[in-house]
């Protein structure tokens, strides 16, 4: 693995949390940071904090990820301006939501969560993945959950006996399943793909609306993450899934071939342009 001084890291869902202070701590060591965020106001924001705090400058791009065509819009931004990229953490992400909040679908009818969670991240790393072989050793973190419940294939998008908690669970699985499926395709290439639950309820936003009182810190999942991004042994390691720094086993769903084979096609169904 190349120094972090001389990478192009993309960092999602970048303006708060886990991935406000990974890319701050990024901008500190000297990487290319590229951060993403929904709302361009908290980006221009979280650039300033950052500048003020480490005296390096980070890159923004702007898109709602609840939206097919702007995760496409924001892979074609990537790729045009930046001639490598070396890193891709897609941390951007819904929660359980409120207690007893009512179902909510993306712009294109898509159960929010599945969208956000699982569609966006898959299909951007689907996009960037030949630009991120180009510019081997690279690595793909996916922060992940190890709340996870089975995928039913008979109601994908969790329309009946909704809520939160089940929607996002089975998201967060099905970025898992992707994960050992992209980390497959790669194998030989020199990109590493990794799946990762970084900590347990740190203290973030999306924590508190859920109700959930924090048990870790931001600090800690941050660490995390920055160990699959920076640590040399890791150069060969791919297709895993891990619980913190440990290995882990995710759902028994994720090691079925077949299912992972029908989350496959019912994903690239959907992000058809």
């Amino acid at each position: 693995m190349r120094p972090i001084d001389e990478q192009t890291v993309l960092v999602t869902g970048a303006t708060s949390g886990l991935g406000q202070h990974l890319v701050q701590r990024l901008a500190a060591a000297g990487a290319t940071v590229v951060a993403h965020g929904r709302d361009i106001q908290r980006l221009h924001r979280t650039r300033e904090q950052i500048r003020a705090a480490t005296g390096h400058e980070v890159d923004i791009i702007q898109a709602d990820l609840a939206d097919l065509a702007q995760v496409h819009r924001l892979a074609d931004e990537v790729l045009d301006r930046y001639p490598q990229l070396h890193a891709l953490v897609n941390n951007a992400g819904v929660g359980f939501g409120a207690p007893g909040a009512a179902r909510e679908v993306s712009v294109d009818g898509i159960e929010l969560r599945f969208a956000v969670n699982h569609l966006a991240s898959y299909l951007l790393a689907r996009r960037l993945a030949d630009r991120l072989v180009a510019s081997a050793p690279s690595r793909i973190v996916q922060v992940a959950s190890a709340g996870q419940l089975a995928l039913d294939p008979d109601d994908p998008f969790t329309e009946h006996g909704y809520d939160g908690v089940t929607a996002y669970r089975r998201s967060k699985l099905a970025q898992v399943m992707a994960s050992f499926d992209l980390a497959a395709d790669l194998v030989g290439t020199g990109v590493s793909v990794n799946a990762v639950h970084p900590a347990t309820f740190m203290d973030t936003a999306m924590v508190r609306e859920a109700g959930q009182a924090p048990v870790s810190t931001v600090e800690e999942g941050v660490d995390v993450v920055w160990w699959l991004l920076t640590d040399p042994d890791l150069d060969r390691v791919s297709g895993y899934y891990f619980h913190g720094s440990k290995e882990a086993q995710p759902d028994p769903q994720a090691d079925d071939p077949a299912a992972r084979a029908w989350l496959r096609r019912l994903s690239d169904s959907l992000i058809t342009r």
